[in-house]
């Protein structure tokens, strides 16, 4: 498993197709391998179809050749960031870290002190940025399962086990597979109702963008996805 695991990590690059038996990449991507990558026959990359399954493929001068066995990736743990958007290009570096690190689902959350525009033509390029760097992020980090965006939300309408990340809070994080993480100035006082569970993320005050990437991390560590615990679990 190693080996193959240090050949998959050494492949040249990862691509996403709709069916391993018959791969066929979109035309961005055909350019980004001849033209970017300069690829030459014979070298490698993974190609995945998202849902987990993926496989090596070799380069020829026209079209991949399967070279591996197509495999299964066990199912990543089921967790969600509620993220909201951010000015610049902030909550997009956010959206790709907590894609590396193996958050599940991100779903841009709509609060009374997010000041990017977030309506109609915005709100639309921002979902499809979204999506676009979540993708790049899978394939960087060969991830095998597509991280979901979700459909904005507005605060009054997250489920009720979605925790909420609060500076001071002091809460479990045991157990959690959700958490809403605010805008740059912070949540409204009374914006989320007074039994929501509250957990913290350290003894400092962090940038918005920071704060979604610590609590992506504690949500997948916390979650078993990296293959040890908090309890002091070992490796798998």
């Amino acid at each position: 498993m190693l080996v193959e695991w240090s050949r998959r990590v050494g492949a040249l690059a990862q691509f996403h197709v709709d069916d391993l038996e018959a791969p066929e990449l979109q035309r961005d991507d055909e350019q980004h391998l001849r033209k970017v990558l300069r690829a030459r026959e014979g070298e490698e990359v993974v190609v995945t179809d998202g849902q987990g399954s993926w496989a090596l493929y070799e380069v020829l001068s026209f079209g991949l050749r399967r070279v591996s066995d197509i495999t299964l990736d066990p199912p990543t743990p089921e967790t969600s960031l509620y993220l909201t958007p951010l000015k610049g290009d902030r909550a997009e570096w956010a959206v790709a870290k907590a894609t590396e690190v193996g958050v599940s689902r991100i779903v841009p959350l709509i609060a009374e002190r997010m000041v990017v525009k977030f309506k109609g033509d915005a709100r639309e390029k921002t979902l499809s940025r979204w999506r676009r760097i979540a993708a790049e992020a899978s394939n960087q980090c060969r991830r095998t399962y597509d991280v979901v965006i979700g459909d904005p939300l507005r605060v009054k309408d997250v489920h009720s086990l979605v925790a909420v990340a609060d500076l001071g809070a002091t809460g479990n994080w045991a157990g959690l597979r959700s958490v809403a993480v605010g805008p740059e100035g912070g949540w409204v006082k009374d914006e989320w109702d007074v039994g929501r569970r509250r957990v913290g993320l350290g003894p400092t005050v962090l940038r918005a963008e920071t704060a979604g990437v610590i609590a992506a991390s504690l949500l997948a560590f916390q979650a078993g996805g990296w293959g040890f615990t908090f309890d002091g679990g070992q490796y798998e």
